[in-house]
C-alpha cells in the first residue's frame, strides 16, 4: 500500500472529529500529494463528480494486534459488538473510508494538483492511500438497513456562544467550528452538566459544558 497524500484538516486531535464523514458538512479538509502523484492527468474528469470516496489509515490507531468485538461508544461504551460491524478504528487492517465532498481541485505550481473537500471525518495529516469518484446510482441505497448505530443517534445541540469569545475565531472558521459543536462532541456514555470539556479546532482550544440540549463555551484561546 502506497500513501499517495495527505489530508489536512483543522482537527490536530482526535476528540471532536464528526464521528462520520459528511455528518458536518461545514468542515473544510485539502488532500496535498506526495511528489510522485502530482500529475495533473491523473485527476483529469475528476471535477465533474460532486463527491468522492476517500481511503485512508487511522494513523493515530495503527496497531500489531486485534480484537473480535469492540465497545462502540454509540453503545454506552460497555457492550460488546463484532468489529466488522462497527466503524471502530481498531481493526486488523487501520483502513477508514469516507465518502466526502468534493469542492474544487487548484491546479498549483508547487504542489500540483490540491483537492479541496467539505465534510470530512479525518484529523490533520491523516495518510490517503485512494481516491475515487462517488457514484449515485450505486452507490446510494435508499432502502438500507442501519442496525444499532440508528438507535443512537444525538440530537443536534442548541450553541451559546458569547460574541466576547468568538470574536477570536478567524471568521473563515467560526461556521464550521459552531457545528461541529452543535453535533455534540462529548463521547455518547457521558452526560454530565458540570464537566468542562475542550476541543481544539484550526489552532484554537474551546472549552465548553452542555446541560439541557445546549453548549455553553465558556473559553476560547489560541494555542
Amino acid at each position: 500500500m502506497k500513501i499517495i497524500g495527505h489530508l489536512y484538516s483543522d482537527f490536530t486531535t482526535k476528540f471532536g472529529i464528526p464521528r462520520q464523514s459528511g455528518i458536518v458538512k461545514e468542515i473544510k479538509g485539502k488532500i496535498i500529494l506526495e511528489k510522485e502523484y502530482r500529475v495533473a492527468e491523473a485527476f483529469r474528469e475528476l471535477e465533474g463528480f460532486s463527491h468522492i470516496w476517500l481511503i485512508w489509515q487511522f494513523s493515530e490507531a495503527v496497531r500489531e494486534d486485534w480484537r473480535p468485538t469492540v465497545r462502540p461508544p454509540m453503545l454506552g461504551g460497555n457492550t460488546r459488538v463484532g468489529v466488522f460491524a462497527t466503524r471502530s478504528p481498531y481493526r486488523p487492517n487501520s483502513m477508514g473510508l469516507s465518502a466526502v465532498k468534493l469542492d474544487k481541485i487548484e491546479y498549483t505550481d508547487d504542489l500540483g494538483p490540491v483537492l479541496h473537500v467539505s465534510g470530512a471525518d479525518l484529523m490533520n495529516g491523516t495518510p490517503i492511500y485512494d481516491i475515487k469518484p462517488y457514484l449515485p446510482f450505486a452507490d446510494s441505497i435508499p432502502d438500507a438497513t442501519d442496525g444499532f448505530a440508528g438507535k443512537a443517534v444525538r440530537e443536534k445541540l442548541t450553541v451559546d456562544f458569547p460574541e466576547a469569545l468568538s470574536e477570536i475565531i478567524p471568521d473563515e472558521k467560526l461556521d464550521a467550528l459552531i457545528a461541529v459543536l452543535a453535533d455534540d462532541p462529548r463521547p455518547t456514555y457521558i452526560d454530565d452538566t458540570e464537566r468542562i470539556y475542550g476541543i481544539s479546532f484550526g489552532g484554537y482550544e474551546i472549552k465548553f459544558r452542555v446541560a439541557d440540549g445546549t453548549l455553553s463555551v465558556i473559553k476560547t484561546e489560541k494555542i
